[in-house]
């Protein structure tokens, strides 16, 4: 199933419960939730007070993307706030399996995820662990950014393996999508999408909508 995963580090912060409201009613199906540290990452977003106030804004699966050193330091936090899903990036544990198995502790789905220059070969030892895994298609830290082609490539590869080891994983993609690329993507075996500036920019409601049918043809 194509599953449609809005970012909200591109909606406006001064109605945030409203804006999550808006995208739930028109049909996406996860809230994607970008935590960043200023450590991993340069930037700093928000952390588990936003995420618990606005988990009464929608029922909606909620995936974190955990952009933050060591983020097995904060997985019952995550959990006690609202996720439902929690996704690190390979470079950023010191011991990823024990962090898959943290977050299985708290009985969420697990997604890993790794940067445009780290090789899928990096992921390749926790594929059989995972319900998900996340190619970034543009260096993580900042929204607006351009797609990078060569994750479509990345989107190939990690199809091939689920095949290949007769896995089931859901495969994500975040970074510079939009309307003009979404079916590349799609084509290529994503089926989580996430997009931030071209959902919220304008008319999320209708965004979504646009987003939603080029998705249900794939």
């Amino acid at each position: 199933m194509n599953i449609l995963s809005p970012s909200i580090l591109s909606a406006d912060f001064t109605k945030l419960g409203e804006e999550i409201e808006t995208i739930d009613n028109a049909g996406a199906e996860y809230i994607h939730v970008d935590v960043m540290d200023g450590m991993f990452v340069p930037s700093i977003s928000y952390g588990m007070p936003v995420i618990k106030s606005i988990r009464k804004s929608t029922g909606k699966v909620f995936d974190v993307h955990l952009m933050i050193s060591e983020p097995i330091r904060y997985i019952a936090d995550f959990a006690a706030s609202g996720a439902d899903m929690i996704t690190v990036h390979v470079e950023a544990c010191s011991d990823v399996v024990a962090t898959i198995e943290k977050i299985r502790e708290y009985k969420l789905k697990v997604g890993i995820t790794l940067n445009p220059d780290t090789p899928v070969s990096a992921i390749k030892p926790y594929l059989n662990r995972v319900d998900m895994v996340l190619i970034m298609s543009v260096n993580p830290g900042f929204g607006g950014q351009k797609f990078i082609t060569s994750s479509v490539d990345k989107i190939k590869e990690v199809k091939r393996l689920r095949d290949e080891l007769n896995l089931s994983y859901d495969i994500e993609v975040d970074g510079g999508i939009n309307i003009d690329n979404l079916a590349t993507v799609l084509e290529a075996g994503a089926n989580v999408i996430v997009a931030g500036s071209a959902i919220f920019r304008g008319d999320a409601a209708e965004n979504v909508k646009k987003f939603k049918s080029i998705m249900s043809v794939w």
